[in-house]
């Protein structure tokens, strides 16, 4: 859930937003900036509350991952794309870091693991000491660096693109370290991947974006099948389940984020309607015998659902990143661009529709550069070779200090919470 505006060590943003990304259980949104990086906290509608800013201290961050409400920060930047920093922000420490041989694509992270997403590897390593426990080699090129990790404690799971010719998902257990399943979700490329909360379902898009699928996890039964449109091919940058999986958000490059109800199946709505005795009853019957005898592609289109849902954005052809938070106890849709402003909208569970805009908050009061101030390049000796290093002589020896200073500073504890 997340979008990278940065390209080969170059920013395209015009406002200084390179990246926005919310954590895993959309209680904070963190934002990469030609200046750093900032952390806000999503509690309420009418207020962003600043957590962090390091304006200055560090230039144009292109990933920024927080550990859910602890003050344990992975970061990479514009001008070291293949070294990944590990910081502890409200001690303003650096815990370790790592080079890689190309550049860093994406980063994930949950209560038991770290994931780096190169182009062609992923590397798992422990949250705890940072240790490299399993490296996903020769993967299908991913130049994007899609992939999901789960935040569910029972189902650690690691989900990523199994082909760059058709849509297939490759589920890797981060826990036993082993291969679990391949779904095979689409005929084209993958665009998005998220699973929900409990790691049980995964919702995938293609790079045609015209449907969303939901399949059980690990067996890949598809659950649910959806279609954002039939008008126009579009590219989704994002999904997003909603905390109790109930719904399923889906934003793309176009002005509207989709939201779809995942209740019963549509096989299951049907044989429902057809026990009822019903008119719409005998209609469903007639129209599930008929789709017998249309080609695959018709019958698809009729079982598909439609959105619940929608959210009229006041842009399009802008990147950004969506999620369904609860905030106040009450579900909203939360929308990030890269225009700089986070969109917060209302979302009726009951009857749907149109979602209305409540409020609009500007990410940008702290993402410019003192133009007065002369801009510090950080100078970083990088080490090239399969496997990531620590900057120094010894890794053994960096991975003890770095245990020992997060035993020290309670670093690493998932109950740090920004306001203790």
């Amino acid at each position: 859930m997340n979008f990278n505006l940065a390209s080969h060590g170059t920013s395209n943003s015009r406002n200084g937003i390179l990246f926005a990304n919310f954590n895993q259980d959309c209680t904070s949104l963190a934002v990469g900036s030609a200046s750093g990086f900032q952390l806000y906290a999503l509690t309420s509608v009418d207020n962003l509350e600043l957590i962090f800013d390091n304006q200055g201290e560090t230039t144009e961050v292109c990933l920024v991952d927080r550990l859910f409400s602890s003050s344990l920060v992975a970061l990479v930047s514009i001008t070291s794309p293949r070294k990944l920093k590990v910081c502890h922000f409200k001690k303003g420490t650096e815990i370790c870091n790592y080079s890689y041989s190309n550049s860093i694509l994406s980063v994930k992270l949950n209560r038991i693991r770290l994931v780096v997403v190169l182009e062609e590897s992923l590397y798992i390593h422990n949250i705890r000491d940072m240790k490299v426990l399993h490296t996903i080699r020769d993967t299908p090129k991913n130049t994007k660096g899609l992939c999901c990790l789960s935040i569910s404690n029972e189902n650690s799971y690691l989900a990523y693109p199994g082909s760059s010719i058709v849509g297939e998902v490759q589920v890797f257990d981060v826990t036993t370290l082993r291969t679990v399943s391949t779904i095979h979700a689409h005929n084209s490329p993958l665009a998005a991947m998220a699973f929900n909360h409990t790691a049980k379902k995964i919702a995938t898009a293609s790079s045609k974006g015209t449907v969303i699928r939901v399949f059980s996890v690990p067996d890949g039964q598809k659950l649910f099948e959806f279609r954002r449109g039939v008008k126009r091919c579009v590219s989704i940058g994002s999904l997003g389940f909603s905390p109790d999986s109930m719904f399923l958000c889906a934003s793309s490059n176009t002005e509207t984020v989709h939201i779809f109800k995942l209740e019963q199946s549509n096989t299951e709505k049907q044989v429902g309607s057809e026990e009822t005795g019903t008119w719409m009853g005998y209609f469903n019957k007639v129209l599930s015998n008929s789709a017998n005898y249309l080609p695959v592609q018709v019958s698809e289109v009729l079982n598909q659902g439609r959105d619940f849902a929608t959210v009229k954005l006041p842009f399009t052809r802008m990147r950004n990143v969506c999620a369904i938070a609860v905030l106040q106890k009450v579900p909203r849709i939360l929308v990030a661009d890269e225009d700089g402003y986070l969109y917060i909208y209302n979302l009726d569970p009951a009857d749907g529709g149109e979602c209305t805009l409540l409020r609009q908050h500007s990410l940008l009061r702290n993402t410019y550069p003192d133009p007065t101030t002369p801009e510090e390049v950080p100078t970083t000796s990088h080490q090239d070779g399969d496997s990531p290093l620590f900057h120094s002589s010894s890794v053994d020896e960096d991975v003890d200090k770095m245990e020992s200073l997060a035993i020290e500073a309670n670093i690493l504890s998932l109950d740090d919470k920004t306001n203790s």
